[in-house]
């Protein structure tokens, strides 16, 4: 009897716009308190919104997440049709192949980093509308991106543990 090929859950745009709101919150959210770290690690700029600031920055910075969630889906669907390499990845990893306990290592660096970079631009941009008294060094927002990946690992590791959880309680889990 032949195997038969498993077919991906099927990703529909609210599921893409779900998750990158849910992953861009977090990430806003330790962005703006590891640039707030970083402005005073460093001594460079001028970071420390109150709480009616960030906000107001987060909903205008919602629209960018829905635009980064329909580009992603977008790339993601143009270099993986049928979600061929997303199955053999996840195979792999029940395998044991391929990470256990970080959920996308790499993916986690990368992502925490430029979320960073991203925030700093929205509080940047948006400063005069808000009327926050922002100023930002490269150093300052590096420094704070690099901060951040310390969360991205934290979150990783967070979702690896529930997934290992899941599995050890006969859970089946789609990564």
């Amino acid at each position: 009897m032949a195997k038969s090929i498993k077919k991906p859950f099927p990703e529909s745009v609210w599921t893409w716009i779900l998750i990158t709101l849910l992953w861009g919150t977090v990430f806003f959210a330790s962005s703006s308190w590891t640039l707030t770290k970083a402005a005073v690690m460093t001594g460079q700029g001028t970071f420390s919104p109150d709480r009616s600031v960030s906000i107001a920055v987060y909903a205008l910075f919602v629209p960018v997440l829905l635009l980064i969630a329909l580009v992603a889906m977008a790339v993601k669907k143009r270099l993986d049709p049928g979600s061929v390499k997303q199955l053999s990845r996840q195979k792999a990893v029940k395998e044991g192949s391929r990470e256990q306990l970080f959920v996308s290592f790499a993916g986690s660096i990368a992502t925490s980093f430029l979320f960073s970079v991203l925030t700093a631009c929205a509080y940047a941009v948006s400063s005069p509308l808000t009327g926050a008294l922002i100023s930002m060094t490269p150093t300052m927002v590096i420094t704070g991106a690099l901060l951040n990946i310390a969360a991205g690992l934290a979150a990783s590791l967070f979702v690896g543990t529930i997934f290992i959880i899941a599995r050890a309680a006969g859970i089946t889990v789609q990564r």
